[in-house]
């Protein structure tokens, strides 16, 4: 295997991996639909609309990002889960004898489940604008791309969940997994400063990523600690994921 071969491997496998998830028509229609019907439901009353939180800017908006940030990391780490289903049925083992090096297939699956995070974020932000949802134009891009790149981190936390996780209900633990980790770092609702929820949100893999996604609302202001936040835990992630594809596969 030489360095060389990696991208068309890669390419290759991405290409397979696009179009295996794209037949799954259950785990499409639920990133798409679910992101846009929650905020849908929760986030446009008429009370949202009217209470601007800065400039040209109303809560609604801010809603909008949380459930988009929201979306983008349950479908990324749904899809970076479907590990859990290849590993029962003996496919990691026969990629180990491929060219494919570990880091390659963590990178090919965190790219595939992006793509669907971007899917969803477009389709949830599209519903935003035609439901009051009101914030500066660049705002609108700045966020929406935010949104995204939080995406590669749990397509990262959920190949690695996949593989520590027993492989029935893996994603129902997942969705009890993420929905504690968006409340517990602030992703719906902020913590206050000086508060111990506060100090402990920091730490949260989700807190960085929020911040990132509404920095734009506020200025485009972020803090330090939420990019060493984020930095810390998608390495954390992505090199465990590329470990275990390493260690459960050493027995081919």
């Amino acid at each position: 295997m030489t360095a060389v071969s990696q991208p068309v491997a890669i390419r290759a496998y991405l290409r397979l991996e696009l179009r295996r998830m794209l037949r799954d028509r259950r785990t499409v229609l639920f990133s798409l639909l679910v992101p846009p019907a929650v905020f849908l439901w929760a986030g446009t009353s008429a009370e949202n609309r009217a209470t601007e939180i800065a400039p040209g800017t109303n809560l609604t908006a801010s809603l909008l990002v949380s459930v988009a940030l929201y979306g983008a990391l349950l479908t990324a780490t749904s899809g970076g889960a479907g590990v859990a289903v290849e590993r029962a049925q003996g496919w990691t083992r026969q990629l180990r004898l491929t060219p494919l090096a570990p880091w390659a297939y963590v990178q090919a699956k965190v790219l595939a489940s992006m793509v669907l995070g971007a899917g969803s974020v477009l389709v949830t932000f599209a519903a935003g604008a035609f439901a009051g949802a009101r914030m500066p134009v660049s705002a609108w891009v700045l966020c929406a791309l935010a949104a995204w790149a939080g995406s590669l981190v749990f397509a990262a936390f959920g190949l690695l969940m996949g593989y520590l996780l027993p492989t029935d209900g893996v994603l129902k633990y997942l969705n009890l997994i993420l929905t504690a980790l968006a409340f517990a770092g602030g992703l719906f609702l902020p913590f206050s400063d000086g508060t111990p929820m506060a100090a402990l949100s920091r730490v949260m893999p989700t807190f960085g990523l929020a911040e990132l996604a509404r920095a734009p609302l506020g200025g485009g202001s972020l803090e330090v600690v939420a990019v060493v936040n984020i930095v810390a835990w998608a390495a954390i992630f992505l090199a465990g994921a590329a470990w275990r594809f390493r260690t459960d596969t050493a027995r081919v």
